[in-house]
C-alpha cells in the first residue's frame, strides 16, 4: 500500500506518541504506589493545578477522576494567587504539573500549598527540577523528543502526561472498588449510563429464548436446552414456575472432572439449589453490581410472586443486546 507524504508523517506521530508513553513503564516506581496509598486514604480532594497545554490535560484528569469516584478540582495558578488558593486545605492533595519543572506560576504557589499542610505530588519531566525538588513524590512523565518538527510544541510529553493520569484513575478504580452501578449514580447520560437507568425488566430475555427445564428433566434435555440457547446456563423450575435451581456450564465442567455419571441423574439431583436471583422491577444498576460482586454473568429474574419472568445477561447490560421493552 502507498500512503502520501501527509499520512507517512501522521504515523511517524503516532508511533512516537506510543512509545512515549511505552517508555513510562520503566519510569515507575514506588512513588506511584506511595500516591496511589495517599489519594485513598485522604479525606479531602486531589487538586490538579498546570499552566498551558498542562493545565488543559489536567482538567480532563480531573474530570476523569470525578467520574470515576475520586473527588478532583482544577486549580489556575494565578487565580490561585488571587484569591483561589483558599479552596486548599490539609487534607487535600495537590498534583503539580510542569514538564520542566520550572513554571514560575505553578512553583511560587508551592511554599503557600505546603503552608497548608497539603502533600505535593510533581507530574514532570524534570526530576532535578524546581518542582521535583519541593515535592513529596515525583512521577516521571518525561518524554525522549516531543513530535513536533520543531520541538517546541508539546506533543509527546502532553500524551503522556495523559495517559499517566489515566493509569492514576484506573488504579483508583480498582483500589477503591468503583462498581457500574457507582458508575451509573455519577452517568445518568451516556450509553451505559443509559442502559443502566432501565429496569431489569427491559433488557431481560423472556420466551422462547429462556433456557429452562422443570423438576425431573433428565441431565440430557438439560443439556440440550443449554447448548440450544447458548446462554451458558439452564434455570430448574418447579411446578409452580417458581425457581428451584441452576446448571452453568462450569458445573458441568466440574461433574465430569469428578467423574460424576451425569447422564444417569435428573437436572434437580445436580443443580445448585437455591440460586441469586432478581426481581424484574429491581433497576440495572443494582443487578449489575449483583453480578460483579457473585462473578456471576447470568442471573434469573423473578416477578412478585417468586414465579420466573425472564432471564439477565450480562453482555446485554454492558452493550451487546438491545434494550427490548418487553412490556411489562
Amino acid at each position: 500500500m502507498t500512503t502520501g507524504k501527509a499520512i507517512d508523517q501522521a504515523i511517524d506521530v503516532l508511533k512516537m506518541e506510543a512509545e512515549g508513553i511505552l517508555k513510562l513503564i520503566e519510569k515507575l516506581d514506588d512513588g506511584f504506589t506511595r500516591m496511589a496509598d495517599l489519594i485513598c486514604k485522604s479525606r479531602g480532594r486531589v487538586i490538579i493545578s498546570g499552566i498551558g497545554k498542562s493545565g488543559i490535560i489536567g482538567r480532563k484528569i480531573v474530570a476523569t477522576l470525578n467520574s470515576t469516584g475520586t473527588r478532583a478540582i482544577f486549580l489556575h495558578p494565578v487565580e490561585a494567587m488571587h484569591g483561589d488558593l483558599g479552596i486548599v486545605s490539609g487534607n487535600d492533595i495537590f498534583i503539580a504539573m510542569s514538564n520542566s519543572g520550572e513554571t514560575d506560576e505553578l512553583n511560587v504557589l508551592l511554599p503557600s500549598i505546603r503552608n497548608a499542610g497539603c502533600p505535593i505530588i510533581a507530574f514532570t519531566g524534570n526530576k532535578q527540577s524546581t518542582l521535583a525538588r519541593n515535592s513529596d513524590i515525583v512521577i516521571n512523565v518525561g518524554v525522549d523528543v516531543e513530535a513536533c518538527p520543531l520541538g517546541l510544541a508539546p506533543t509527546t510529553s502532553t500524551t503522556a502526561l495523559l495517559a499517566m493520569g489515566d493509569a492514576l484513575a484506573v488504579v483508583l478504580i480498582n483500589k477503591k472498588k468503583f462498581t457500574p452501578g457507582d458508575f451509573k449514580k455519577i452517568h445518568p447520560g451516556g450509553n451505559l449510563g443509559h442502559r443502566l437507568s432501565y429496569k431489569v425488566q427491559d433488557m431481560m430475555l423472556t420466551g422462547e429464548a429462556m433456557p429452562e427445564v422443570y423438576e425431573g428433566a433428565g441431565m440430557d434435555a438439560a443439556l440440550e436446552i443449554m447448548d440450544k440457547k447458548k446462554l451458558g446456563v439452564v434455570l430448574i423450575l418447579k411446578k409452580d414456575n417458581t425457581l428451584a435451581g441452576i446448571i452453568t456450564d462450569g458445573d458441568v465442567r466440574r461433574m465430569l472432572v469428578n467423574k460424576i455419571s451425569v447422564f444417569e441423574k435428573t437436572a434437580d439431583a445436580l443443580m445448585v439449589p437455591n440460586p441469586k436471583s432478581i426481581l424484574q422491577t429491581t433497576p440495572l444498576y443494582d443487578a449489575l453490581n449483583i453480578m460483579e460482586t457473585h462473578q456471576i454473568t447470568v442471573l434469573p429474574v423473578v416477578d412478585d410472586d417468586g414465579k420466573v419472568s425472564g432471564v439477565l445477561h450480562l453482555h446485554d447490560i454492558l452493550g451487546k443486546g438491545a434494550v427490548k421493552f418487553n412490556g411489562i
